[in-house]
Parts: C-alpha cells; sequence; structure tokens
C-alpha cells in the first residue's frame, strides 16, 4: 500500500494523538472500580487486554467475575472516596436547586454532572475500598 504525504501526514497526527491520550490516562481509585456492580461494567478494552494496558488506559480491572467485561470504565471522581458510588445508589441530602456549599454545609457529597438524579447525596461512610 502506497501512502502518500498527506496520508503520512494524517497518520502521524493520529499516532501523536492516541500516544497524546494515553499518556494523560491515570488509574482511577480502587473506590471508582470496587463500587460498580458487575452487571453494570462498559468494556474499555479489548479481548486478551491485560491489566497493565487496562490502567494505562486510565480504566479498571478485575478478572474476579466470569461474563462481564475485565477492563471497564469506572465510576467517575469526586473530591471525596466517599462520594464515589453508581448513581442508582445516591440518596437525596438535599433538595432541587441546592448549592454546593449548602450540600458542604450538611457534610453531604455534591456533583450536577448528571441530570435527573440527586446533585446533593450522602456519603458511603465507613466503606474501605478493597480492589
Amino acid at each position: 500500500m502506497d501512502m502518500g504525504p498527506r496520508g503520512l501526514q494524517l497518520l502521524a497526527v493520529l499516532l501523536a494523538l492516541g500516544l497524546c491520550a494515553l499518556a494523560g490516562a491515570q488509574k482511577p481509585s480502587a473506590c471508582q472500580c470496587s463500587r460498580i456492580e458487575a452487571s453494570h461494567r462498559k468494556n474499555c478494552g479489548f479481548p486478551g487486554i491485560s491489566a497493565s494496558e487496562c490502567f494505562n488506559t486510565g480504566c479498571c480491572f478485575d478478572s474476579r467475575v466470569p461474563n462481564v467485561p475485565w477492563c471497564f470504565h469506572p465510576l467517575p471522581k469526586q473530591e471525596s472516596e466517599q462520594c464515589v458510588m453508581e448513581v442508582a445508589a445516591r440518596k437525596n441530602c438535599g433538595y432541587p436547586g441546592i448549592s454546593p456549599q449548602e450540600c458542604a454545609s450538611r457534610n453531604c457529597c455534591f456533583s450536577d454532572t448528571i441530570r435527573n438524579v440527586p446533585w446533593c447525596f450522602f456519603p458511603i461512610l465507613n466503606q474501605d475500598c478493597h480492589y
């Protein structure tokens, strides 16, 4: 296959973008990985991916559960590990339109990135993250 100069330039740009994306990936925390139900895992890898390859893309790896993705997207990062949880696990701690400051004054977690779910919610207390 003969690539012209434009094809080589495009290939170089795509390779550089891919390497930058990999370099910016950060291994998720134990809570971001262990608090997601196995049945809710969203695939983040390919068949045969190793744990280190998976972590290098910023994803979680757990091969203990069969018939679900072993390399999967983590839960969103939060300011406190106590606030890392699946959206379905959120218990409302506020009211519609509550400010982050009012939520914090109630010693609760705040995240307004997902619509139609509690943005101010109770943290998970006394639960370690094992991964």
